[in-house]
């Protein structure tokens, strides 16, 4: 059962451990988080808790929305940004503040976000495609695709087919990304690695799918180390 937040990405940084061992980490402000509702199987068909993260003024919000918080007596609470959280693992009540404590260090977290917007593309930078020759008699192909299509049949250009266009600004998520530090005073993650989007963008963090909390690797769990502790008797 997953728990998730919403948070800001800050910027990058490194931190090194006792041993001295630098790990690149990118810096994220995941609090407060506002619970605004909380859904559950009887009322509503499923469960689940709606966040709020960020603070905006009253008046650059819509009635629906402000009906919706006086709803549940949330008026100047965090309304920037809101995500609604299925199966949320923790019990929480609406009016509660979560923040960066939901994790732990060396829990791992997947971040959802929207990469950097690249503009219009060819197909070299959009696909890494290797383009034509650079010599003996190629002109003006240096850096196109070639044919696209067929002759006779089916004589159109096939769905889906590698052509320049819009690179950038969609969705990603970047999976199994490890909690190095937490800082509860300033609601800050320090997440190793990278994550989607630019420095001051939305992101999304949710329990890993993968890696979830409790998750070991293969050789750590109690079973598998008995088993090689008999191997080497």
């Amino acid at each position: 059962m997953p728990v998730g937040l919403l948070g800001k990405k800050l910027g990058q940084t490194r931190v090194y451990d006792a041993k001295g061992v630098s790990t690149p980490v990118t810096v994220v402000l995941a609090g407060p988080n506002h619970v605004l509702q909380c859904k559950t199987q009887q009322t509503d068909g499923y469960s689940a808790v709606q966040l709020g993260f960020g603070e905006q003024k009253e008046q650059r919000l819509t009635k629906a929305l402000l009906g919706h918080l006086k709803k549940f007596n949330l008026q100047g609470a965090g309304v920037k940004r809101i995500r609604e959280f299925r199966d949320f693992s923790r019990e929480v009540k609406p009016g509660e503040v979560v923040g960066a404590t939901l994790f732990a260090p060396g829990d791992y977290v997947d971040a959802i976000g929207m990469t950097k917007g690249r503009g219009f593309e060819g197909v070299v930078g959009r696909h890494a495609f290797r383009g034509g020759d650079s010599t003996h008699g190629a002109k003006g192909w240096h850096r196109r695709s070639g044919a696209i299509g067929q002759r006779l049949f089916p004589g159109t250009v096939m769905r889906g087919m590698k052509m320049p266009g819009h690179m950038g600004q969609v969705r990603r998520t970047a999976q199994n990304l490890q909690v190095v530090q937490v800082h509860e005073a300033d609601n800050l993650l320090l997440i190793k690695g990278a994550i989607p989007g630019s420095n001051g963008d939305y992101v999304i963090l949710r329990e890993s799918k993968k890696q979830p909390k409790g998750w070991k690797p293969h050789a750590e769990r109690p079973e598998n180390v008995k088993k090689a502790e008999a191997k080497k008797k």
